[in-house]
């Protein structure tokens, strides 16, 4: 089984996957992509690599049981998807605290607002492999055990339960 961690920049991705209590293999996607220099450039209005994701795909080849960390994991071949969600406030807070750019927290905080990510995900995996968890004031340790409880298949689809359309 392969297993896509993904969401807007901020909300978590990173943090909870390194606390998962699984014997799957986790991929930090980004890490990857850079250390294996799998990008076909660099985006100069986000100073952000632009990932190749035919040559992301050829590396992961046939690997199985894997966690796939990454805001870009909904776009690979993955049979579940766990979407992250992190309310605009404190997105905007986390980010900032980690000296993003203030553009660059606009346009995540924006993304977050309008569930792109989210819909990418649907679009490309249909609901019945979307699992929507909200991050907001939540302890990372209580977030790797809702994706434990996905990974194990202890958890249902969730898709549409989190909104910040007014926030």
């Amino acid at each position: 089984m392969r297993v896509a961690v993904t969401g807007t920049p901020g909300t978590g991705k990173t943090t909870v996957t390194d606390r998962l209590d699984t014997e799957f293999e986790i991929i930090h996607l980004n890490d990857v992509i850079r250390r294996e220099d799998l990008a076909t450039g660099t985006d100069p209005d986000r100073d952000s690599v632009v990932a190749d994701l035919d040559a992301v795909r050829d590396w992961i080849g046939e690997r199985d049981d894997v966690v796939i960390e990454s805001h870009l994991a909904h776009h690979l071949d993955v049979d579940k998807v766990v979407v992250l969600r992190c309310a605009p406030a404190e997105l905007e807070t986390r980010l900032t605290d980690r000296g993003v750019d203030p553009a660059s927290v606009d346009e995540n905080v924006d993304s977050e607002r309008l569930d792109v990510v989210l819909v990418e995900a649907v679009t490309r995996h249909g609901e019945d492999a979307i699992y929507e968890i909200d991050t907001t004031g939540r302890d990372p340790d209580s977030v790797a055990r809702d994706i434990d409880a996905v990974i194990r298949g202890e958890r249902e689809p969730q898709v549409g339960i989190v909104s910040f359309l007014d926030s």
